[in-house]
């Protein structure tokens, strides 16, 4: 029987053939692949397109809210993942940062420059916006460069800049 058949007479005349790939076997399925019922081994009964909605609906159902959800934590543990390359995470803790009490949200693309162009916008300099927040300039920059994840910069200072500047920098999910 020729691969991709729709279910009709089989010119092999095998009736225990997969109707996907040929092989003869006892042990045939119905499957549904690409909108076709076929009758399928067990080699190709992955391929079933109701067997993978079923998975994909069970694993969401283990938490995951879509790609938002899976990228915001892929972001928290490339933060862990940098915290323990470091060797000592309790420099975040030191300066201000910790992420179990003020964890970074995942921000939009291009934040910092939308976070820069708001600023300038607004006539500041960074000195006078850090000055304005009570917070390092340091802090501002690193923002403003796309490093907030790599310097630390907790939550709470990109939600003061967001309200500071009028301008959207985290991802509302």
């Amino acid at each position: 029987m020729a691969k991709y058949s729709t279910g009709g007479s089989s010119g092999s005349g095998d009736a225990n053939a997969c109707e996907l790939c040929g092989a003869t076997t006892d042990s045939l399925r119905l499957a549904t692949i690409a909108g076709a019922q076929l009758q399928v081994c067990g080699s190709c009964a992955p391929h079933d397109d109701s067997a993978k909605r079923s998975r994909s609906s069970s694993q969401s159902s283990g938490g995951s809210d879509g790609p938002t959800d899976r990228k915001r934590r892929a972001a928290q543990r490339m933060a862990k993942a940098y915290d323990a390359g470091k060797g000592d995470p309790s420099h975040w803790e030191r300066e201000g940062t910790a992420y179990e009490d003020d964890p970074l949200p995942y921000l939009v693309s291009g934040y910092g420059e939308v976070a820069e162009q708001a600023r300038q916008d607004a006539g500041l300099r960074t000195e006078e916006l850090a000055a304005d927040l009570e917070v390092p300039e340091e802090r501002i920059v690193a923002i403003e460069q796309g490093r907030a994840a790599r310097a630390g910069i907790p939550g709470s200072i990109v939600r003061a800049l967001e309200e500071r500047l009028d301008v959207r920098l985290v991802e509302e999910g």
